[in-house]
């Protein structure tokens, strides 16, 4: 997901998204403790999707905090 992408997003569509990566890191971190992953690279990339959103989602907070 690219952060331009991710810029067009609502707070709660980020807030939704971040969820259910969070939910899919945990299953393939728990699915590569019993078994191995057809994609173990695809960990990488939750992982760094979900540090897009949290930056983005921190952006938007600021940006929202200093409007005020």
């Amino acid at each position: 997901m690219k952060v331009s992408e991710i810029r067009d997003l609502g707070a709660d569509d980020i807030r939704t998204r971040l969820a259910e990566l969070e939910r899919e890191r945990f299953n393939l971190r728990f699915r590569g403790a019993t078994e191995t992953l057809e994609n173990p690279l695809r960990l990488r990339t939750i992982r760094r999707d979900i540090a897009r959103l949290q930056t983005v989602l921190a952006e938007k907070a600021r940006t929202t905090e200093a409007a005020r």
